[in-house]
């Protein structure tokens, strides 16, 4: 190992120990990566931005423009209209789960989940069925579907950005489609079944016919002078509320300090109740002014329940720093988090991707700034169904993947052109096109494109490939895949799946050539891995996604993706080599 090798793995190193730390979010972590690799000489100063003019960048950013569209729509809302007929609960959850597998394979796999978690929340209502039920096996659904096709997840399409500076050639449009379909078929008949794993009630059902249905919020609400609660103690208020409905966690007073109360703490005028329940279920207390709901001027019968969607604005911020009353009209009334922190106000709690909130607006209506605020309501909208313009985002979607993949047009110019044509037709507008585009993921690729092709000019990646050889002239040729496609799935939540495939697709594909092997098995083997990250909330937005809707814990991904991805792991190992031969 030279001093630029040594060089390159301390950087290497580096970059991952604050991915695994996740105290920045990961493209502030590329970026600072880029720094020290220029600062240090490993990327060349002419060669720093190199990544952000590569094509895979239009790619995504078009992808997500195109699925903006097709949401946006409103035609995947007719289309599940017949499944409110469904009554049997395996039923209801394996044709859900199938809707998602497919629509991902034609669209970015989050926004396929996006689309659903309204839908499955309101028919798993219907059906007696809890929302940690439904919502993992969807997002589950969502990662699988997304390996059929090069557009469905973002692994796919670096991988073929790979492939192209190895071989001169991308994979095209359906090359993924043979094993993809073959995943996507024995995970859905695992999902179909294996959803009863996860746990029946992390979530209590709201009242009949109510838009949403809450468990273990923090809310606040004030004591006024004149309130009958002045002098009762904290146990008196909670036996007002039967079943443990609602738990007093804190109390806010001289000026401003928290305290945890035991049963007997005696309340006083002004005192600042931090409590755990359902907001709803003080709707009497409020009624009679005997408590005042901070933040608020209404009941909250009036609010709505959204999620906070990985891409908003308003993760790493607070509610009062993000202006949102006086900016959008918009108060946050109560928040729900898995592993929630108690130690401040609600409108000073940093929000995370995730999150569910019960919110409420002024007099206009709250869509616009939800979609403003990337927020993503959880009761089903109306849908928009304009007869054509309905119907047309789906045919460009059609038309494109048709000419992309008869090689009519190459990927990034047919997708590009794909986005403008949602624009110009009136299917998406302007502004929301660009708020499709995730940009944090954007500036992740290109910042560590300069980096991955650093770990190549230095020979880091020939060494690690080296040493992988080593182990692999062990192992039988569906060893190697076996193992190339496990080591990505465990890198994959905590490097990112971008990053993952950034990292481990030059090593395999040269520990291949090491082995005299074809490459294409092991890019296979990595984008399959780098797409199945099943373990964790944290590695997929698509996990982070439900984690607060679905109220579960980090140990409950385990329960379900485990299994699945044992599944995934045998089922791509043994047809990888059937599709993509080794010699």
């Amino acid at each position: 190992m030279n001093f630029e090798q040594g060089l390159a793995f301390a950087l290497l190193i580096g970059t991952i120990a604050l991915f695994i730390w996740d105290r920045l979010r990961y493209d502030v972590v590329a970026m600072l990566a880029l720094c020290v690799g220029l600062a240090i000489g490993l990327v060349p100063f002419d060669g720093a931005f190199h990544g952000f003019g590569d094509p895979i960048l239009v790619v995504i950013a078009a992808a997500l423009v195109v699925s903006a569209a097709i949401e946006r729509s409103g035609i995947v809302e007719w289309l599940v209209r017949p499944l409110s007929g469904l009554r049997s609960p395996d039923a209801l959850v394996g044709t859900l789960a199938g809707m998602v597998t497919l629509l991902s394979a034609f669209m970015k796999n989050i926004g396929a989940l996006a689309i659903f978690i309204p839908i499955a929340l309101r028919l798993a209502r219907t059906n007696g069925l809890s929302a940690s039920q439904v919502l993992m096996p969807l997002s589950f659904a969502s990662l699988i579907g997304g390996e059929m096709t090069l557009i469905g997840t973002s692994p796919n399409i670096i991988v073929s950005r790979v492939r192209t500076d190895l071989l001169g050639h991308p994979f095209a449009m359906f090359d993924f489609l043979p094993v993809g379909a073959a995943i996507a078929f024995f995970g859905m008949l695992f999902i179909t079944v294996g959803w009863r794993i996860l746990p029946r009630e992390r979530q209590a059902h709201a009242d009949e016919g109510a838009e949403f249905h809450i468990e273990d919020y923090l809310s606040e609400i004030e004591v006024p002078p004149d309130s009958a609660l002045v002098g009762s103690t904290v146990a008196d208020l909670e036996q007002l509320f039967t079943g443990g409905m609602l738990t007093v966690a804190a109390i806010i007073r001289d000026q401003g300090h928290r305290y945890v109360p035991d049963q007997e703490w005696v309340l006083s005028s002004g005192d600042v109740l931090v409590v755990e329940g359902d907001p709803a279920a003080l709707k009497p207390l409020i009624e009679t002014g005997t408590v005042e709901l901070l933040h608020s001027a209404r009941a909250p019968a009036d609010a709505v329940e959204v999620v906070v969607k990985p891409n908003s604005p308003l993760v790493g911020s607070t509610a009062k720093r993000s202006l949102l009353r006086p900016r959008h009209g918009i108060a946050v009334l109560a928040i729900r988090r898995a592993g929630r922190d108690y130690a401040t106000r609600l409108s000073q709690m940093i929000l995370q991707a995730g999150d569910v909130l019960v919110v409420e607006g002024g007099e206009g209506p709250l869509g616009q700034s939800l979609d403003d605020l990337g927020l993503l309501p959880l009761a089903q909208r109306k849908p928009d169904l304009g007869g054509r313009k309905a119907r047309l985002p789906l045919l460009i979607l059609v038309a494109t993947m048709l000419l992309v993949s008869l090689g009519t047009l190459p990927v990034a110019p047919g997708f590009f052109i794909a986005a403008v044509a949602m624009v110009l037709f009136g299917c998406l507008p302007l502004r929301e096109a660009y708020d499709a585009i995730q940009w944090p993921i954007i500036i992740l690729i290109g910042a560590l494109i300069p980096l991955s092709e650093a770990l190549k000019s230095t020979g880091a990646s020939d060494l690690m490939a080296g040493w992988l050889a080593q182990v692999a002239m062990h192992l039988p040729p569906l060893g190697i895949i076996g193992m190339v496609m496990a080591a990505s799935m465990l890198l994959a939540p905590f490097l990112h799946h971008a990053a993952t495939v950034l990292l481990m697709g030059p090593v395999a594909a040269t520990m291949a050539v090491k082995l005299g092997l074809h490459i294409d098995p092991f890019l296979m083997a990595v984008a399959i891995g780098a797409g199945s990250d099943f373990l964790t909330p944290i590695g997929h937005q698509c996990n982070t996604l439900v984690m607060g809707p679905g109220g579960y814990r980090f140990s409950d991904y385990w329960r379900l993706g485990l299994p699945l991805s044992m599944i995934v792991l045998v089922t791509g190992t043994l047809l990888i080599p059937c599709f993509w031969p080794l010699h």
